[in-house]
């Protein structure tokens, strides 16, 4: 066994509670959703085969419902249901329902029509016809559906995390973000293995003899029922202060790591997205959530920042990270990308962002007005040079700092812009720089100490209290490691945090991490 083999193993064993919850979690949304789907398709399945006029209508609502792309049908339901299972089971069951309903469809219809005038001239009705001759006939089709359902759920279920419904895809999420390969893999190995099993059963169930597969079908609902407890929601919480922490804030020592170990913080937490989380602050369907100092978010959702007193957060200062070949061949590049060195500081970019997060206007809006204010937009000058790739994570600030280097390399230099932004989370932007995708992308001190270079403790401590020791010590190791150069800082710092209504913070007297600690004691 590699070592790479070894210590995704040894991983798996040391998060086995974890991951265990999280593929019983996964098993239950995916077979509630399924007996959903079976319990509403297969009447639509029989009732457009006696009324093949509707079928059309029918089979045509339910694929243009599937070709919804998943996590935006997960957005669409966040406003209706919230946040948690229901959004995720009810898109689930939409991604269930086509399968289901088509194959009843054309199994039914399927059924030799010398076999049905057989039942007609035996004096058979047409419930008896349905349930002794159509649907035993059809069975193995209208089970081929089922299975194709099963699986595509088992795929789809993992956005489940994303809105704070559990699933393995909190490992997949949060590997992504940490650039953590074990803990990619810890989740997608586990949702495959389950694909598959789920695949290969009801496959084995297809094959069965008519009298066998009677039984089947009568065992297959209370089957479907148990696997869907497996479920169990958290009503031992209720009345009590709940979290809302993304995938990457989980996995971090400047996260959920750190505030178990420094502060002893113990709070009953939700994972999901960040694009939701701040929404769901504000309707107060979460009382605590993860967040980043300078999100315009803030501002527009009335929260407020706890402060860091044991200092578990380090620097988060915002600078261009460039591949050493690339100065090499854009000449000018480092000079026009540090123009922005030292221009935008905290309050400054939180306003940016609120403008996009809230007030909706472009990033390519905000960035040109910011510049023009610094008197250093210019037009572009249609260069006919190399391109410059531009990379960027996926949220507001990162889009708008694209834009601006987009801009001033437009306007300062003959150089061809090329931007790929919204590359999702940490490890894909720096894979993708790394692996001569991009050229350049906004990174953040903070991230690259704990995420990329991942040292020992006792130089975390050293070097994470000071804004400059971290920016040195991060700008000597990457250059060694990967030939990657940091530029100057950008001037702002936009640190993880801890956020809370400010009207529920100054109604609890909790400012800092420590207060929601005491207040968390008092209610144990």
């Amino acid at each position: 066994m590699s070592e790479r083999q070894q210590s995704l193993w040894a991983f798996m064993v040391q998060e086995s509670d974890k991951l265990g919850t999280q593929t019983l979690e996964h098993v239950g949304l995916t077979f509630i959703a399924l007996l959903l789907a079976i319990i509403i398709g297969l009447p639509l399945g029989i009732f457009i085969a006696r009324r093949q006029k509707l079928s059309g209508l029918v089979l045509g609502i339910a694929g243009v419902l599937q070709t919804i792309p998943s996590i935006a049908l997960l957005g669409f339901m966040i406003p209706v249901l919230g946040i948690g299972p229901k959004p995720a089971i009810a898109a689930l069951l939409i991604y269930a329902l086509l399968p289901v309903i088509r194959n009843t469809f054309t199994g039914i219809t399927g059924v030799d029509a010398s076999v049905k005038e057989a039942a007609t001239a035996m004096g058979m009705s047409k419930a008896q016809m349905l349930t002794k001759v159509e649907l035993p006939l059809a069975m193995p089709v209208i089970l081929a559906g089922i299975r194709t359902a099963a699986v595509i759920n088992v795929g789809v279920a993992t956005l489940a995390s994303l809105i704070a419904a559990g699933g393995l895809g909190e490992f997949i999420f949060g590997g992504i973000s940490l650039n953590n390969t074990n803990m990619i893999l810890a989740g997608a190995i586990p949702a495959a293995l389950l694909a598959i099993l789920f695949d290969v059963v009801l496959s084995q169930v297809q094959k069965l003899n008519e009298r066998k597969l009677k039984v089947a079908v009568r065992i297959i609902p209370v089957i479907l029922i148990l696997l869907s407890f497996f479920y169990i929601l958290p009503s031992a919480y209720a009345g009590k202060l709940k979290a809302g922490f993304t995938p990457e804030f989980m996995g971090r020592q400047d996260g959920d790591l750190g505030l178990r170990q420094k502060y002893g913080l113990e709070i009953h937490t939700l994972v999901l997205s960040d694009a939701i989380m701040y929404k769901a602050a504000y309707q107060k369907e979460l009382d605590v959530i993860s967040g980043y100092s300078t999100d315009g978010r803030l501002k527009a959702y009335g929260l407020t920042v706890l402060k860091d007193d044991k200092s578990i957060f380090p620097p988060y200062y915002c600078a261009p990270v460039v591949r050493q070949g690339v100065l090499k061949r854009f000449p000018e590049l480092e000079k026009t990308l540090n123009l922005l060195s030292g221009l935008i500081n905290d309050s400054v970019m939180t306003e940016l962002n609120y403008r996009t997060d809230y007030l909706h206007q472009s990033p390519q809006k905000v960035a040109e007005d910011f510049l023009k204010t610094k008197q250093l937009y210019k037009p572009a000058r249609n260069g006919t040079g190399d391109v410059v790739r531009i990379g960027s994570k996926i949220f507001g600030e990162q889009y708008i700092l694209a834009e601006m280097y987009s801009m001033l390399i437009k306007g300062n230099t003959n150089y061809k812009v090329s931007t790929k932004t919204g590359l999702g989370g940490t490890k894909i932007c720096f894979d993708a720089l790394t692996n001569n995708q991009i050229d350049l992308y906004p990174e953040y001190t903070g991230t690259a100490l704990l995420v990329m270079l991942n040292p020992d403790k006792k130089t975390v401590d050293s070097v994470s209290h000071n804004r400059d020791q971290t920016y040195n010590y991060v700008k000597s190791q990457f250059i060694e490691r990967y030939g990657l150069l940091w530029l100057k800082p950008i001037g702002f710092n936009n640190a993880y945090a801890l956020m809370m209504r400010q009207k529920q913070a100054d109604a609890l007297k909790i400012k800092t991490i420590s207060d929601l600690k005491r207040y968390l004691d008092t209610r144990n």
